[in-house]
């Protein structure tokens, strides 16, 4: 999912798993899968990339992510769950949908989305989505927006590295779990790169976003049974 639309990795491995672990483990985990995509995939995203708008994106991720982070660990597993959960489906269904937001498209827009994304990386490691619906919002070409989505989680990972030690949720666990997983999500990068192809383009995003709804949803019946 990553290698064909730029996006949507942590969302898809939040949706699944957050049914064996709570997002306050699973966001360490996720920050070594991001990076280790972003390694792979930052060539494209530099040179094709709006760099103004992911900059100020950036910025205001960096003034988002603690207040996000905080929420988690004050909250209990059970609601950090649904939380997270919820937050995808909606972001999965408004990009889907192809929501314009046109007051996004202005100055504030851009630096609160950016702020926006810091807080839902926080809460559910999922921000590169809320950036994918502001990027839908400037009405910005494809391949611009996944640049920049690659550009954004890139230079976002510093930032968020430094939030997760600070609270203390970097942990061995965290760290073990996100090296042990960063071979096959690097593979799995490459695969998707390689499949990627310009005629099947306009089906990959709406593919990924449909199955990123239905694990949602599947995950917060089961958590709402559990």
């Amino acid at each position: 999912m990553r290698g064909f639309s730029g996006f949507a990795l942590s969302a898809m491995v939040m949706a699944t798993a957050v049914i064996i672990l709570p997002p306050i483990e699973l966001i360490p985990m996720l920050w070594w899968l991001e990076m280790s995509a972003s390694i792979l995939m930052l060539k494209n995203g530099w040179d094709g990339a709006d760099k103004t708008m992911t900059y100020a994106l950036v910025i205001g991720a960096t003034i988002g992510w603690p207040i996000g982070l905080a929420l988690t660990i004050a909250i209990s597993v059970a609601a950090s769950k649904t939380i997270a959960l919820a937050v995808i489906a909606l972001l999965a269904i408004t990009l889907l949908a192809k929501i314009r937001m046109p007051f996004l498209a202005t100055k504030p827009g851009l630096y609160g989305s950016g702020v926006l994304s810091g807080i839902v990386s926080g809460v559910a490691g999922v921000g590169g989505m809320v950036v994918a619906v502001y990027v839908l919002a400037a009405d910005a070409p494809a391949k611009v927006m996944r640049a920049s989505l690659v550009l954004y989680l890139f230079l976002s990972a510093g930032i968020s590295m430094v939030v997760l030690t600070a609270f203390g949720v970097m942990d061995t666990s965290g760290i073990a779990r996100g090296l042990f997983f960063a071979i096959p999500t690097m593979f799995g990068v490459f695969l998707g790169q390689q499949l990627f192809t310009e005629r099947l383009a306009p089906y990959y995003r709406p593919f990924c976003l449909i199955l990123l709804i239905g694990l949602a949803m599947l995950g917060l019946i089961r958590t709402q049974i559990a």
